[in-house]
């Protein structure tokens, strides 16, 4: 016959001095086990997750992107080897993609320009907020994280910089402009 269990008995070993810790295995609770990380994985981590590694792979992406950009636009361009002087001769091949080329190269060298000016733009903002909430120089929502505020201010600087170079006007548009669309892309990435 088996003992009824007392109510103190029972609370002792649920929160009392008798719990016993229990270690949880990431795969205790419906998920896929997976082994700790190794140093070499924490060492990969942190190199992916630094402000160079990132500002590289902009850069290189924005130049991929730039590149896919130009062939498209110089596909559709109707003024590809146009002649002012000879508006009826027809532009060979090699002007052709002599034309195609250089197009796509500016605009490789300017999408990279770019990737690479936010990137570093929003880490640095990111580890500047983080030293200033060390030194407890700014207000208690600024950590150091990622969220959208700092791609929308790195947005912001990134494009007022550019835009700048054409007058305080277009600094403004161009600030706006990439405000924006950093806001559309980060509310569509989270």
């Amino acid at each position: 016959m088996a003992l009824p269990l007392q109510y103190s008995l029972l609370l002792q070993h649920l929160v009392g001095d008798k719990r016993q810790p229990r270690l949880l295995e990431p795969g205790s609770l419906g998920g896929i086990p997976s082994p700790a990380k190794s140093e070499e994985q924490k060492m990969i981590e942190r190199a992916m997750e630094s402000c160079a590694f990132k500002a590289v792979l902009a850069c290189v992406g924005g130049f991929v992107l730039g590149g896919a950009f130009g062939i498209f636009t110089a596909g559709i361009d109707t003024n590809v080897g146009f002649d002012p002087k000879d508006p009826y001769r027809t532009p060979t091949a090699k002007e052709v993609l002599k034309r195609h080329g250089t197009e796509r190269n500016v605009l490789c060298q300017n999408f990279a320009i770019v990737g690479a000016m936010f990137s570093c733009t929003e880490c640095l903002r990111l580890a500047w907020l983080g030293s200033l909430a060390l030194n407890s120089f700014s207000p208690p929502q600024y950590r150091g994280r990622s969220d959208w505020k700092n791609s929308v201010v790195s947005g912001c600087i990134t494009g007022g910089a550019i835009g700048f170079r054409a007058g305080v006007k277009a600094g403004a548009i161009g600030c706006g402009g990439f405000a924006a669309f950093s806001a559309a892309i980060d509310y569509y990435l989270r």
